[in-house]
């Protein structure tokens, strides 16, 4: 009879498929340019591929080059052969300026679920280990005996295609690179469809918008979060502005924050106001999107939960805000303990 450990021990074994690349996109570049430059970039087999860049035919070697075909680095043009892609010959020979970092991102996107957790985070700060090593787990079905090495493959990738910078304070943030294209509130994208499975939304489903009234911020009610939040199949809600101080505005703000299935809060400015809902719906326990311009505009004790950030010198962020709200949205309604302050 096979022993526990024997059992571990074969699961861990070289055969064992993943979803994921193994190893990071930089270390998967050697094989396809020893290709490039040994075989004037014609296909070959994988021992021979090995042997161009000098390295011995073993097990990590062919886990290496199923990694880079994850990338999209590598092709099979037929069975058993290899051969480098239009994609990394940019990578390794750029003839326009731009080449060489557009493709390291594309690659980050064919990557299977590097690609996923990347545009979960982008925009955001990447989380504290423990809690990205839950996600990777719960989320993103990681075994639990290599998920540090997922983890490091990930961070790594990520810095060198550029996608990752320091904060301080030890955070790092994922750079939102994505290309956006104009698109109308009823367009929804693969990702938020991946989202939006096992979400049942009614009708009468609110999202309630805590923000500043006075421009431009107040603006940006109708331009980016009402076609956010219709993305994610919700009404948008937010207190009347031509009534605020009336004496009314508080009822109508407590009666909007408890029937919100979920809420955003623009922190930009530090409002007063925004703050002052803000800690009504944290004491209520709703789930609440946050959003930022500014880092320092975030209060200190909510900074370990996720904060959206933009950016408003990139010409793109209005498209790239409404899509991640979106996406944020419907993370809170799936998993609603990953947005509320003091989960139960």
């Amino acid at each position: 009879m096979k022993t526990d450990r024997h059992r571990a021990k074969t699961a861990r074994g070289r055969g064992t498929k993943v979803a994921y690349p193994k190893h990071s996109l930089e270390k998967c570049i050697r094989i396809p340019r020893a290709v490039l430059d040994q075989n004037a970039g014609n296909q070959c087999t994988d021992r021979e591929a090995a042997t161009f860049a000098k390295i011995g035919f073993t097990g990590d070697v062919a886990v290496e080059i199923s990694s880079a075909i994850k990338y999209g680095l590598l092709e099979r043009p037929t069975p058993g052969n290899v051969k480098p892609t239009d994609l990394v010959r940019k990578i390794i020979r750029p003839q326009q300026p731009n080449d060489r970092l557009d493709c390291l991102r594309a690659a980050v996107l064919n990557a299977p679920i590097f690609s996923d957790l990347y545009k979960r985070y982008r925009g955001e700060n990447l989380p504290d280990r423990e809690f990205l090593v839950n996600t990777a787990v719960d989320s993103y079905a990681v075994p639990r005996d290599r998920v540090e090495e997922f983890i490091d493959a990930f961070e790594e990738t990520l810095s060198y295609a550029n996608l990752l910078e320091e904060v301080g304070g030890g955070k790092k943030r994922v750079l939102d690179a994505t290309h956006v294209t104009e698109s109308t509130s009823e367009e929804v994208t693969d990702q938020l469809r991946k989202l939006a499975k096992g979400v049942t939304v009614q009708p009468t489903d609110t999202c309630f918008v805590m923000m500043p009234f006075a421009e431009p911020l107040g603006s940006y009610y109708a331009t980016v979060y009402q076609p956010a939040i219709e993305k994610a199949k919700l009404k948008a809600e937010r207190a009347d502005a031509e009534i605020f101080g009336t004496g009314k505005i508080i009822d109508q703000i407590w009666t909007g924050i408890q029937n919100a299935r979920v809420l955003v809060a623009e922190l930009t400015g530090r409002n007063a106001n925004v703050l002052y809902e803000l800690g009504l719906a944290h004491a209520r326990r709703k789930p609440v999107v946050l959003v930022s311009s500014n880092e320092d505009d975030v209060p200190f004790d909510v900074r370990h939960v996720r904060v959206i950030y933009y950016d408003v010198r990139d010409p793109f962020w209005g498209a790239k805000l409404i899509e991640k709200i979106a996406e944020n949205i419907l993370s809170a309604l799936k998993n609603p303990k990953e947005a509320i302050l003091f989960p139960e």
